[in-house]
């Protein structure tokens, strides 16, 4: 395992090519996803069993710029022989980003036994692990999800309240987009009409809580990371971020890695608050 505060969350890169065989497998319990916003590169090259999701087309609903409907969520995972018992592994691009969120989504739906492959596409690859351009073909099964587990989510109505209220916020994006600087990260849609940060948001940055290689910090540097902002886990704290995507990376953190229960991830995030009509912001760092 990666770390030893986060063995049934996070497992290493050995502990992943020490089952390839496993994942596989048709009639094994253990099941590999790469979750990219791009699956070119994983039509290139991925690890051998992995199952490849595009963020964007496979794990959002087309028409209403949400999660997948249960049945869509079911539909999805059955088709590629995923079921509920399984151990799923999910690793992806740019340090887990869409990963993480699809971490999230499984944990929304109740799936208990997953796990995030720490360091993500770009360590499996820079570190020399197995990889192949064969694309598994697993037999259908029967997915039952869970939930809706509303506890671990937040509306555009948690995030007003936690305003009133005074309650931690997140911001995991880049010190620029926090500021109102700019609405996106380089290269990437500008989805919102206003630019800087829902009122009272702390900025710390998704990439503050990996090392250099990807792979998450350890739980004193997380702890004291957060807890310069006053964030220790006594009461509710809002991580958002863009698109809710980054957000979920420091969900992760906080609610899985520290055990933060009462962390929620706002996935409506700058996309919906930016463009929302009479919603407080505030500019500048």
């Amino acid at each position: 395992m990666a770390t030893d505060y986060a063995n049934d969350v996070l497992v290493s890169a050995d502990w992943v090519e020490e089952r390839l065989d496993d994942f596989q497998d048709d009639d094994s319990d253990l099941r590999l996803v790469e979750v990219d916003v791009d699956t070119e590169a994983y039509e290139e090259e991925h690890a051998p069993g992995a199952i490849g999701f595009n963020w964007e087309t496979q794990l959002q609903d087309q028409t209403q710029r949400d999660i997948l409907e249960k049945e869509d969520f079911e539909e999805l995972l059955g088709s590629h022989g995923i079921s509920e018992d399984d151990t799923v592994v999910l690793y992806g691009d740019n340090s887990n980003w869409f990963a993480a969120y699809a971490y999230w989504q499984f944990k929304y739906y109740g799936h208990d036994d997953v796990k995030l492959l720490d360091g993500g596409r770009e360590y499996w690859l820079e570190n020399d692990y197995t990889t192949t351009d064969e694309e598994p073909d697993f037999s259908e099964t029967e997915y039952d999800a869970a939930g809706p587990r509303e506890s671990i989510r937040a509306y555009r109505e948690d995030v007003e309240n936690a305003i009133e209220r005074g309650v931690p916020l997140v911001d995991v994006r880049s010190p620029e987009e926090y500021s109102g600087e700019v609405l996106a990260p380089p290269g990437l849609q500008e989805t919102a009409q206003r630019g800087g940060h829902i009122p009272g948001a702390s900025n710390i940055s998704w990439a503050a809580v990996t090392n250099d290689d990807g792979t998450f910090k350890d739980r004193d540097e997380l702890e004291e990371l957060y807890g310069e902002e006053g964030i220790t886990g006594d009461e509710t704290t809002v991580a958002y971020c863009r698109i809710g995507e980054r957000s979920s990376v420091a969900w992760f953190a906080l609610h899985e890695l520290l055990g933060y229960d009462d962390a929620v991830n706002y996935d409506g995030s700058w996309t919906e608050w930016g463009n929302l009509v009479n919603a407080p912001i505030e500019k500048g760092n």
